[in-house]
């Protein structure tokens, strides 16, 4: 009786993390949580994590159980004044659905911000501090008047 029971238990398990483990390959596009945003695009990574943010190089290609790693410059003095110091760092998440969990780490001092958890398509709920409304590459355009500053 036992094993009867068990059999149909293990292939409700099997079949969950079959749905669940579908390579996740296009992440573009904006994701919000608490205190922390992450816009990407084709080419770019921006991420916001409170007062901090940081860059990258995209696009992000998650392996086939969700998880990457971007190298990227970060800024942890960015608001109220910017001092215009970035450190080389590395973003590291994994993806599962439309959630992402995002830590962020500073190579050169080891600091670690996060794991901070961001769903796909939601607006990034950020505390006392701003977030760009678009990722570097587009902001660099403004200065020849292409595109509006955010």
């Amino acid at each position: 009786m036992t094993r009867i029971l068990l059999l149909p238990s293990a292939l409700a398990i099997l079949a969950c993390s079959a749905a669940t483990s579908t390579p996740i390959t296009d992440v573009a596009g904006t994701w919000g949580g608490d205190n922390a945003g992450m816009i990407v695009t084709g080419t770019d990574v921006h991420v916001h994590i409170g007062c901090t943010l940081g860059d990258a190089t995209g696009p992000i290609r998650p392996d086939a159980n969700g998880l990457f790693e971007v190298p990227a410059t970060y800024n942890v003095d960015a608001y109220p004044v910017n001092r215009g110091i970035t450190h080389p760092a590395i973003f590291t998440g994994r993806i599962v659905g439309e959630t992402m969990t995002l830590t962020v780490t500073l190579t050169d001092t080891a600091r670690v911000l996060g794991p901070v958890t961001l769903t796909f398509g939601k607006e990034p709920m950020m505390g006392p501090c701003p977030i760009c409304r678009v990722p570097p590459s587009v902001r660099d355009r403004t200065l020849t008047g292409v595109l509006p500053h955010h």
